[in-house]
């Protein structure tokens, strides 16, 4: 049984920060590093209007040159705090830490990262949360390693116990485990009382196995804010009627369906022939605000309305997006937060 002592907080409770890791010319942004720097630059504009942010930085040359270029769009440098750690790669979802408040202290857990199955190099952020722990970021926060291949945004709690996820990206991890072994699993180191699993939703240009974050999200008062599609002529149309389905059949724990906020489609965005995965789902809730992830798109106003509506009292801050699905992920993949009280 969950110990009640410990629990995994919701993204919407008061955070310290917002953890980064800074692109450079070693990552896989080299080809359009420009382009992907406006968009981490506009990412910390936006979060620094709320809170702090933490950023990665592989050593004192990035770090001087991303201290420069945020200074000179007039970030806030008293909100940003530049820490240097070696990392493959910038998709701190899923190769940061797993927070879990465990009485007047924290608990991270650090799950095995192997860049989604094995497709990547991973050997330096699969490290991360070691060093950055070494490093005394995180107080005196207990780390716990654990030995099974995880990924942040595979997983999505309310904060009350229960987790929401997706079959098809666990299993494909762990082939070998069923899905009872699998619950009894999460709902074990992550201190949950029950798992919520997701049989369809999957983006083209998405290469996470169908990640939880980039389909459907919790929200305050038994909500779920979810990618709809209402193009019938579109690919995803099938799949993701099936997902929203699969959706309105969930029960919260005392039996009630949830209330349902279906997020708009955006044109397809095509680039060198690949198709990208343009999801809304794939937003970031800071202190007193929701950053959306922005395609210029027709939809992203629309976007904007469900998530005012689903996060009352929250500005609704967009961010654009459209370079960093180049590389299959959007905003919320690139970023964690760090609960109130951790750095």
């Amino acid at each position: 049984m969950p110990n009640a002592d410990v629990r995994f907080p919701a993204e919407w409770e008061p955070q310290a920060a917002v953890l980064i890791a800074w692109p450079h010319a070693g990552t896989d942004w080299a080809a359009r590093l420009g382009e992907v720097e406006e968009t981490y630059i506009a990412l910390v504009a936006a979060i620094t209007r709320f809170q702090p942010v933490v950023v990665c930085v592989p050593d004192d040359d990035v770090e001087t040159y991303a201290d420069l270029r945020l200074r000179s769009n007039r970030v806030d440098p008293a909100q940003v705090r530049f820490v240097q750690v070696d990392y493959d790669d910038t998709w701190l979802r899923d190769s940061g830490p797993i927070t879990l408040r465990a009485g007047d202290g924290f608990r991270l857990l650090d799950f095995r990262f192997t860049a989604w199955g094995g497709k990547f190099d991973a050997g330096r952020d699969d490290r991360l949360v070691e060093r950055l722990h070494a490093q005394g970021l995180f107080r005196d926060a207990a780390r716990e390693r654990i030995d099974f291949a995880l990924e942040g945004g595979a997983i999505e709690t309310d904060g009350a116990g229960t987790l929401l996820t997706t079959w098809h990206c666990l299993h494909a991890r762990h082939p070998g485990l069923t899905r009872e072994d699998l619950g009894a699993r999460l709902a074990g180191w992550l201190h949950q009382q029950r798992v919520l699993w997701l049989e369809h939703g999957a983006l083209e240009g998405d290469d996470t196995d169908a990640h939880i974050d980039t389909l459907a999200r919790f929200a305050p008062d038994d909500a779920i804010v979810f990618q709809a599609c209402d193009d019938a002529a579109d690919a995803h149309y099938a799949d993701l009627k099936a997902m929203a389905d699969e959706i309105a059949a969930l029960r919260t724990r005392d039996g009630r369906p949830y209330r349902l906020f279906p997020l708009p489609w955006a044109r397809p965005v095509i680039d060198e022939g690949r198709r990208l995965a343009a999801s809304y789902a794939n937003f970031l809730i800071v202190n007193g605000a929701v950053l959306m992830p922005a395609y210029g798109d027709p939809a992203d106003a629309a976007a904007a309305a469900v998530l005012a509506q689903a996060f009352p009292g929250r500005e609704i801050v967009p961010v654009p997006c459209r370079p960093l699905i180049w590389q299959n992920g959007s905003l919320h993949c690139i970023t964690m937060q760090l609960p109130e009280g951790l750095v």
